[in-house]
Parts: C-alpha cells; structure tokens; sequence
C-alpha cells in the first residue's frame, strides 16, 4: 500500500462512509479517522426530501459504520483547515495527522433570502431540517417552496399527498433547465400543474414576514401568499470555505484531475466537494447526487491508498427523483444539440423516454417510470456509443426531434 497507515476521510456522510467502506475492502489495515460537523451519526441525504417526508413511520436513515471498519469517529467538531505541508487535517483545537486524506464534505444549502429570524423558515439539508419540515407538514401547514428543483419539488410531492395547499417559486423561467435542459423541464412543470401544485415561473422570494413566525411571504411581483412553512430548495454551494488558505485550487469546488487527486500528494476528493475532469465527457464536472457521491468516493479512497495504481473515476451521472407517484431518473448530462422523445408523450400517463445528443453522440437520457430503461443508456453513455446506435436501443415508436 505504498507507505500509507494513516487515512483520514473529512465528511461523515454517504461519500466518506463509502469510502471508509471502500478502503477496508482494498486491504488496507491502516487506521481510519472520519471527521463530521454535525452530532448524529452518519446518515444518508436524499431520503430525507423523500421517504422521510413521506412514510407513515419514517426512520432515520442511518448509514452503518461496522466496527469491523475500525474507523475512529470524530463528531460534532467541523474540519477548520489542511495542512497540506504537514499532512494533517485542523479539526477544533487538534491536529488530525494523515499520509492520505479523502476530501468529503459535501455541499451547505443556498440561502437566498433572510428569513428575518422566523421559524418556519427552513432548508432541507440535514437530519433535523427533515424532523422540522415533516412535522409542519403533518400539523397541515400551509407552505410555499422557494426552488422548483428536485429538493423542492419533493417537498411539494410531500404536501400534496398530505392534500395540502403548496405553493412553488421558480425564479427561472422553466425549472429545473440546468438539470435535464428546458424542453424536458417543461414535462416536469406539467407533472406539478397536473397534480395541483401552484407553480408560479420566473418570480422570487423577495422577503419572509411574521411575527415571530412565518406568515407570508413576499414575491418579487409584488404578490403575497400566506404561509406557515417556508422551505429555501434553491441549489448547494461546496462546502469548500474550510480549505481557504490550504493551497488546493478551488473553482465550484475542489479542482482535481481524472483520478480525484486535488492537486498535494495525498488529496483526494469526492462527492459533492468534487470538481473533477471527466474523462467520458472531457470536460470538468462537479455532481452533487447519491450515486456520484457513493463510485465517487470508492474511486478515492483506492487511490488515496495506493496512488501508484490511480485509476480514472469515469462514472456516468445518475439521479432519481420521486414527485407525485412518478419516477424521473437521469443519465449522463444535459449539454445538448438535440433532444429527442423516442417513447411516450409529455403529460400522458405512460413511461417517457428521452435522449439527448451532443454532437455525434448520446450524452444523456431521462426517463419518467422508465426504471430499466434509464439504466440501458447510462451504459452506453459510458461506452461512448453514437446517437445513432442510442436510437437503435429504443423501445418505443416515438421519434420527436425537439432542438436542445
């Protein structure tokens, strides 16, 4: 293992898990500190906006650190700094030494409006924000979501099947285009109108008032909706203030080459923190979703350990998303020149496909209810196939061209 005995994984969430995970299960027998901010033990992110919010009994979705992992948990004392000179990890008033550190940290929840000091105002990023939203969900609240992206999109989901009145403010004019692109964020619009969800386009939250507690809330068009619950799902910033100083380059994350080295001997990086050059796509790419985050961190954690055998991290992006009933999943990237439908209608009931291309070849594939589908072009989005060996895998008769 190339000199390494001592790893040290900042980030007590799924990235840094999996790859405390991963490591043991390469051999290492070296010692393993894991640093998190938070109190709770390690738990797992997306179930919170989703079966959290949802299940009759929901449960913390704990993720299981075995004690066969060995691995030394350091909780509630968030990492300050890195000592890339002196190859240790600033951690409270302790210095947290290392031969190799995986960078996990994740991403913190935007907030683009004060919430003035009320309650009721929340994001949906941690274990307690989820207990804070679900109860105001249960006790009927009425509720405005500020962001029509998939965090937001779930919550309404939430409320609606409560059959409670929502609300969701996009400040764009269709939502969720920088995610699957505008005409296939168009589909998603109408999955919301379809299902009673308020959905009011290229408007913002321009202020939260009440006393005490969340009343109203203000729009940038002058409109004002009475609330009781406010939940900010407008995006993520990497959590990357801790390493200012550090002399890691930092762009929209921690930049890192093919293999998820940060640049120092030793730094490597996953997850949600991660910004690195794709070498399916040939283009830097930060992704902050659950598969990611898990090939990610296993990527990582390999190479931090025996870094003369360093291999590319050339996952295909993948996310899922549950609204209303529905499955929306995604496959690679949204850049691209054309879009095309090849099964369903938009607003139908039935499983819709649709890929998209980007230049000669397929770069990405959405699917509603299309759970095996998805799965067939995430392949051969990896594979580097052409568009048109994708149109030679459809199902379907549909063959709209809809431009990118």
């Amino acid at each position: 293992m190339t000199g390494v005995r001592r790893l040290v994984v900042v980030g007590a969430g799924l990235a840094g898990v999996r790859a405390a995970e991963a490591a043991r299960q390469a051999g290492f027998t070296g010692t393993i500190t894991m640093i998190g901010a938070e109190t709770h033990l390690p738990y797992d992110r997306p179930p919170l906006s989703k079966a959290f919010l949802d299940d009759a009994e929901p449960t913390v979705p704990e993720l299981v650190l075995g004690d066969e992992l060995g691995v030394e948990l350091v909780l509630g004392t968030p990492a300050t700094g890195l000592d890339t000179a002196g190859r240790a990890v600033l951690t409270g008033d302790r210095r947290v030494p290392y031969d190799a550190v995986v960078l996990a940290t994740g991403a913190t929840a935007r907030e683009v409006f004060d919430p003035a000091g009320l309650t009721g105002v929340h994001t949906l990023r941690t274990l307690d924000d989820a207990v804070a939203v679900r109860r105001a969900l249960d006790a009927g609240a009425r509720t405005v979501v500020a962001g029509a992206g998939f965090i937001g999109s779930e919550v309404a989901s939430g409320a609606r099947s409560r059959g409670l009145d929502v609300v969701v403010v996009e400040a764009q004019p269709v939502p969720l285009a920088r995610a699957v692109g505008e005409r296939m964020g168009a589909v998603c619009a109408d999955l919301h109108r379809r299902h009673g969800t308020d959905l009011r386009c290229g408007v913002s939250v321009a202020a939260v008032e009440g006393d005490g507690r969340v009343e109203r809330v203000v729009l940038s068009d002058g409109s004002v909706l009475p609330a009781d619950l406010v939940v900010a799902g407008v995006g993520a910033t990497p959590a990357t203030d801790w390493l200012t100083g550090s002399g890691l380059q930092l762009d929209d994350g921690v930049v890192c080459d093919e293999t998820l080295c940060a640049g120092p001997p030793g730094v490597y990086a996953a997850g949600d923190l991660a910004r690195w050059r794709h070498p399916v796509f040939g283009r830097p790419l930060r992704v902050e979703h659950w598969t990611n985050a898990v090939e990610q961190a296993r990527v990582a954690a390999r190479n931090a350990i025996d870094p003369a055998a360093a291999k590319p991290c050339s996952t295909v992006p993948y996310f899922w998303s549950d609204w209303y009933g529905r499955r929306i999943q995604f496959a690679g990237i949204p850049a691209a020149d054309e879009v095309r439908i090849v099964e369903g209608e938009p607003g139908g009931d039935a499983p819709l496909v649709a890929l998209y291309r980007e230049g000669d070849r397929v770069a990405g594939a959405l699917t509603v209810d299309g759970r095996a589908r998805v799965m067939k072009y995430r392949a051969l989005i990896q594979r580097g196939a052409s568009w048109e060996q994708a149109l030679a895998r459809r199902t379907g008769t549909n063959r709209q061209g809809v431009p990118g």
